[in-house]
C-alpha cells in the first residue's frame, strides 16, 4: 500500500453510523477497509479521535471561472472540497463562438481580479476539456454546459426568442457538451442572456442532455415573489425533457417570500412521485452573492456590458432603470424591492479610488457620496465598467434550516477558490467561500444538532454523487478513488465573516485527492492531484 490511515473513526458516506477501522490506498484508490498493518504502507496517517470521510463534492461551484489564476484552490482544499461541479449558473467556459469571444470573455471578467484576465483560447467543449487537464488542478472537476454560453455562442446577447435554425445549432452545442463529457445542462434565468430565453427553449436543449445521461441544474428565474413560478418552470423542464432536475441555491430570497419553501418542498414532493426526479442544493447563510449589475433590469443587458454603459450614461435611461429597480417588473424579481437598499453590500471592485467603498452597503455608499442611493448605485457601475460584486442580505434562518434538513438538500458553496494571499485575497467574498462546509459541521451539526453527522456528510459526499453522475466517488469503499477527508469533530468550524472573510476554517486536518495528501496536518501540500471527470 502507497497510504494507510489508522484508528478514525470511519463515515462512509451512506449514512451508516461511524466505525472504527483503518483505510489502505494503492494507486490513487482505496485498496482495503479493516483492520490493517501499518508496516505495510509506505505513509502513515494517525485518526485517532478524528472521522475519516469522503471528500466532499461541491455541488454548485463556479471555480473553473479563475482555475487559471488558483489552480491550488486553497480556499475550497482547506475545506475538504475535493470534486466541484463547475459550469453553473448557465455560465461555463465553453462552446466559445469566434464572433462572440470577446463578449463571452467580457462577461465572466466580472468575477476575476483585476489584474488577471480571462482568455478563452478554445472553441470546443471538448477541447476545453482537454485545455483543462493539460493545466491541472488540486481538485476535481465536472463541467455542466451553460446555457447562457451556449446561447451568447449561437445569438449574443439579444433579447428575444431564438429561431428554429438558432435552436438547433444551441442543440448541436449541447450535444457536442454531452459527448465530450459535461455532466448536464446548466441555466441561470436572471442573467443575460440566459433571462431572454423562453421555458420551451431551455425544454428542447434539456431534452438534449437527457439523451446523454445528463441533469438539467437551474439557477431559477426567480427567488423572491416568483420563486413558485420560477420553481415551476423548473419542474415542467423537468417534466417535459425528461431529465433530473437540480434547484441551484435553493432559497427564499426577501421578507415577503420568506417561509415559501414550504410550499416550494411540497412542489418538489409532489412532483417526484409524479416521476420528477428533482433535488436541490444550498449553502448555509442567510446572504448571497452576485454581481452588482444583476440589480438592474433585463433590457439593460441587452447587448452585452458595452450596451449597459451606455445606458447608464443616457439621462433618460436611467430614470427608467431607476422606476424599473424600485417597482420591479412582471417576471423580474428587482432585488432592491425585495431586500432593501440597506442590506446590499459591495463585495469587490476593480479600481483603488473605490476600494474604501467594499463591505458597506449602498446606503451607506450615498451618504459618502452625499447622492441619492439609485444615483450612487449607477454611478459605481459606470465607474467600475461594470465590473463590482455585490452581497445581499435577504434569507430567514427558517428557510435555510427547513430546506437543510430536507432530504432532497445536498451541500454547495456557490463560491469560487479564492486565497488569503496574492491577487485572490483582494475584494470582501461571501464568508460562504472560505467556510461552507466546516459551518455546516460546526454549527448546525455539532452546536444545533440540526443534522446528525452521518446525515451532513452524506449530503457533502455520496448524495451529490449520485446526482451528477461521478462514478467511483463519494463514498469510503474499495476500488472508490481515495479522496478522503480527515477532521476533528470537535474543532471544526468556519472562521470567514462578512466584515473579515479572508479567513481559513478550523479542524481539517488531511485531505487527499485522488490518493496524494494536498493538506497534510492542516497545511496546504500545493499538491496538483485533481481530474477532469467526465459522465460516462
Amino acid at each position: 500500500m502507497d497510504t494507510v490511515i489508522v484508528n478514525g473513526k470511519i463515515i462512509n458516506g451512506t449514512n451508516s453510523p461511524w466505525f472504527s477501522g483503518d483505510i489502505g490506498i494503492k494507486n490513487g484508490k482505496i485498496s482495503r477497509i479493516g483492520k490493517l498493518k501499518p508496516s505495510e504502507a509506505s505513509v502513515v496517517v494517525d485518526a485517532k479521535g478524528l472521522i475519516v470521510c469522503p471528500g466532499f463534492i461541491d455541488a454548485h461551484s463556479h471555480t473553473d471561472m479563475i482555475l487559471h489564476l488558483n489552480p491550488k484552490t486553497e480556499s475550497t482544499i482547506r475545506q475538504g472540497i475535493t470534486t466541484m461541479v463547475v459550469g453553473n449558473c448557465g455560465f461555463s467556459l465553453a462552446p466559445v463562438a469566434p464572433a462572440y469571444r470577446n463578449l463571452l470573455e467580457r462577461s465572466l471578467s466580472q468575477f476575476i481580479p483585476q489584474e488577471a484576465a480571462i482568455s478563452l483560447t478554445w472553441n470546443t467543449f471538448d477541447e476545453y476539456l482537454k485545455h483543462e487537464e493539460e493545466r491541472g488542478m488540486a481538485s476535481n472537476i465536472a463541467c455542466l454546459v451553460g446555457h447562457g454560453t451556449v446561447r451568447t455562442a449561437v445569438m449574443g446577447y439579444e433579447r428575444r426568442s431564438s429561431t428554429p435554425e438558432e435552436l438547433e445549432m444551441m442543440k448541436e452545442h449541447v450535444a457536442e457538451a454531452m459527448k465530450a463529457g459535461a455532466v448536464g445542462l446548466s441555466s441561470g434565468l436572471i442573467y443575460p442572456p440566459g433571462m431572454y430565453a423562453e421555458t420551451s427553449e431551455l425544454v428542447e436543449l434539456a431534452k438534449v442532455a437527457a439523451d446523454y445521461g445528463g441533469v438539467y441544474a437551474s439557477h431559477i428565474r426567480g427567488e423572491g415573489e416568483t420563486l413558485i413560478e420560477a420553481v415551476g418552470e423548473a419542474l415542467k423542464v423537468g417534466r417535459d425533457a425528461g431529465i433530473p432536475v437540480q434547484i441551484s441555491h435553493h432559497k427564499a430570497s426577501g421578507k415577503s417570500s420568506w417561509g415559501h419553501t414550504q410550499k416550494t418542498l411540497e412542489m418538489m414532493e409532489n412532483s417526484r412521485a409524479e416521476g420528477v426526479d428533482v433535488t436541490c442544493d444550498q449553502y448555509p447563510y442567510e446572504a448571497g452573492m452576485t454581481s452588482l449589475a444583476t440589480l438592474l433590469p433585463p433590457w439593460v443587458h441587452e447587448g452585452g456590458m458595452d450596451s449597459l454603459l451606455q445606458r447608464l450614461k443616457s439621462a433618460e435611461d436611467r430614470s427608467r432603470i431607476v422606476k424599473d429597480i424600485v417597482n420591479g417588473l412582471p417576471g423580474w424579481m428587482s432585488h432592491v424591492k425585495e431586500c432593501g437598499w440597506e442590506n446590499i453590500a459591495i463585495s469587490s471592485v476593480r479600481s483603488e479610488q473605490n476600494r474604501r467603498l467594499e463591505g458597506k452597503n449602498l446606503v451607506e455608499i450615498a451618504k459618502i457620496r452625499g447622492t441619492e442611493v439609485a444615483t450612487a448605485l449607477l454611478d459605481l457601475l459606470v465607474e467600475e465598467a461594470g465590473q463590482a460584486t455585490m452581497i445581499i442580505f435577504s434569507m430567514d434562518e427558517g428557510d435555510i434550516r427547513r430546506v437543510m434538513t430536507h432530504p432532497y438538500q445536498m451541500i454547495g458553496t456557490d463560491s469560487w477558490a479564492v486565497s488569503t494571499t496574492g491577487i485572490m485575497a483582494e475584494g470582501k467574498p461571501h464568508p460562504r467561500f472560505y467556510g461552507t462546509y466546516p459551518r455546516i459541521l460546526g454549527r448546525y451539526v455539532r452546536e444545533l444538532e440540526v443534522l446528525s453527522l452521518e446525515e451532513a456528510i452524506r449530503k457533502m459526499t455520496s448524495f451529490p454523487a449520485q446526482r451528477f453522475g461521478l462514478s467511483g466517488r463519494g463514498l469510503l469503499a474499495p476500488g472508490f478513488w481515495a479522496d478522503i477527508v480527515v477532521f476533528d469533530p470537535d474543532t471544526i468550524i468556519d472562521k470567514a465573516t462578512y466584515e473579515n472573510p479572508h479567513q481559513y476554517p478550523e479542524g481539517i486536518v488531511h485531505v487527499l485527492v485522488n490518493g496524494e495528501a494536498t493538506i497534510s496536518g492542516g497545511e496546504n501540500t500545493a499538491a496538483i492531484a485533481g481530474k477532469i471527470l467526465r459522465r460516462l
